[in-house]
């Protein structure tokens, strides 16, 4: 599987947030660029762009080196992206994802849910006798439900999701 900007921005939006992707796709593009460069434009304070960087190096997105500014003695820290890792965070984010679905799906299969018939909470049979079948938002008794259309769903996703780690390797 190729790394595209899709899988980046899913990554990265995943692991820090909406915000940093913007930051990562601009050094993407670019070689040793600094911190006060991606600030001015990102259009973000110099404090909020630093904190972006710093988390995407944190998760091994970027790497950084940095320099000595001669005639003021500040350091300045120039910024790359590093792709290597986007593809093993990838696929770990994926397989959590897959296992989370699975234990989602074996809660459901195994377990009967009961709701109100206002749709208020949705509870399993043990959280329902402690509620005596009724709703603690309206009242109204607590029928059981059937979750064969849940079940279906988050199969299809697990289908999906196992053809994608599957197209992966």
């Amino acid at each position: 599987m190729k790394l595209t900007n899709k899988i980046i921005e899913e990554v990265i939006g995943e692991l820090i947030g909406e915000d940093a992707i913007d930051v990562a796709l601009f050094i993407k593009s670019k070689s040793k660029v600094s911190e006060f460069v991606v600030a001015k434009r990102m259009k973000k304070d110099i404090h909020h762009a630093r904190s972006l960087l710093y988390k995407l190096f944190e998760n091994n997105i970027l790497i950084f080196e940095r320099k000595k500014d001669r005639q003021k003695g500040w350091y300045i820290t120039y910024w790359d992206f590093y792709p290597d890792n986007i593809m093993h965070i990838y696929k770990r984010l994926q397989n959590e994802k897959l296992e989370k679905l699975k234990d989602r799906l074996s809660k459901e299969e195994a377990s009967g849910y009961y709701m109100c018939k206002n749709a208020c909470t949705r509870m399993d049979f043990d959280k329902s006798t402690e509620f005596n079948f009724k709703c603690p938002e309206c009242g109204e008794i607590m029928n059981p439900m059937d979750n064969k259309r849940t079940i279906e769903f988050i199969n299809e996703k697990i289908d999906d999701l196992e053809k994608d780690i599957g197209q992966e390797n």
